[in-house]
This record gives structure tokens, sequence and C-alpha cells, in this order.
């Protein structure tokens, strides 16, 4: 059976995954990435898609920021599959809804709880600075630090293991409507995809996986730190139902 993934941003960009493959920037751990995804592509029929525009503008947004070379996004175009997810006629369980909306909902409940906490350390904070006659600076820096405390506290609490934008649902939406599995470093996407019944590649794994698809079919790629070699590549038979 032909197999199918649906990439998340982070399975481009993911900074485990650069360790992972010991490369020193995104932009090389992205052709290498891309390298792997022709490769899968040309010799195993394996296609990669990224929903599109979503994930597909983050990800540009991203080689763009790190001033990747023009090939990259050459590479980008190519080998990735870019497609919308049928929104309207994809089908998902009520009850993933019914979940869904009980966790965001306990996840505000919490995030209030956090606040309110923050609220009353930083009124003890300010009253006790008054008292001690300390400057407006210093009372600044003070809660500034609280502030950053809140900001990444809040953070976890609200966003950790969540859908949390519409990339994200994109994701699992395309990988639903193709049968197809996700690749992903999102915390809340490998939840949601493990909910969905969908099949989750980690992405720190995904290259490795490729790598041993392709020795397990004879052709020259290392499977360990080291450099993936090229091979020579051979024209694809024409297909029926997609192109590139």
């Amino acid at each position: 059976m032909k197999q199918r993934f649906v990439l998340d941003t982070t399975a481009i960009t993911d900074a485990g995954l650069r360790a992972k493959e010991r490369c020193e920037s995104l932009c090389e751990c992205a052709h290498k990435i891309l390298d792997l995804i022709a490769l899968a592509r040309l010799k195993l029929n394996i296609s990669c898609y990224i929903p599109y525009p979503t994930v597909y503008t983050e990800v540009v947004s991203f080689l763009k920021r790190y001033k990747c070379d023009p090939e990259v996004f050459v590479k980008l175009d190519t080998w990735l599959v870019k497609k919308s997810p049928n929104r309207y006629e994809v089908m998902i369980p009520a009850i993933i809804f019914y979940e869904y909306i009980s966790t965001v909902r306990g996840r505000i409940n919490k995030g209030r709880k956090i606040a309110e906490e923050f609220i009353w350390e930083s009124s003890a904070i300010t009253l006790k600075a008054l008292m001690e006659e300390k400057s407006k600076e210093d009372i600044e820096k003070e809660v500034g630090s609280l502030i950053g405390k809140f900001r990444d506290k809040y953070k976890t609490a609200m966003r950790q293991g969540i859908l949390d934008s519409p990339p994200d649902l994109d994701v699992l939406l395309l990988a639903k409507e193709l049968s197809a599995g996700v690749v992903s470093s999102d915390v809340g996407i490998r939840k949601w995809s493990e909910r969905l019944g969908l099949r989750f590649v980690e992405a720190s794994k995904f290259p490795r996986m490729i790598k041993e698809y392709l020795r397990m079919m004879g052709y020259d790629v290392e499977i360990g730190e080291g450099e993936v070699e090229i091979p020579e590549v051979e024209e694809l038979e024409e297909e029926e139902e997609e192109t590139i």
C-alpha cells in the first residue's frame, strides 16, 4: 500500500531533529530532510504532504528568517505535495470535539488560577517595595521578573499538549483525509493524532525511518549520524492518480 505522510512545521524546523542529524543550521537540516524526502518519493513511492497555505507558509517563513538559499525553496516546492485539507467533508467523531472542549475548559480554569496567584504575588511585592521606599525602576525590575515567570507558566498551562493554531488542525485534517501518517514533534499534535487513530512519527525519527527503508531496498544511505549519500535516481513512471 502506498505510504503518505503529512508534515508539520516541526518536521523540518525541530531543534532535536537538527541535533540528531548533526546539522549546524536549520537550512542545512532542511536540505538534508528534503533530499531524503525526494529519495523516498523516487525510490520508495512515499509521498509527503504539507497543508497549504497554513503550514507551508509557516515553513517558508522559518526558512526566510534564517536566510536559507533559494535552492531549499525549490526542493520544498518540488518534493512536498501542497494540499489544502477538505474541511467540509473530513469526518471527525463527535467524541473528539467533546474531549477537546473539556480539555480547553480545564486549561482556561487552570490559567485563571495561575493569573490570580501572580496578581496576589505582584501586589505583595509592590506593597513591600513601597514600604521600603524603593525606586520606581527597582519595583519595575522585580515585577518584570515576576511577569516573565508568569508568561512561562501560563504558556505551559494553556498551550502544552493542545491544538492551539489553524496549522495544527490542518495537519490532522489532511492526515485524516488521506489516511496518512503525521510527522511532528508537537505534543498537542501527537496527542490528538493518537485520539484520531492516526499513525504518528516523531520528527526527529522520521529521517532515520526513511534511511532504514532505503537501506533495506539496497540503496547506499547511511543510517548513522553521518552524511546522507544521494544515489543516482531513475525517472518516475507516470502515475494515474497524482503527480508531484
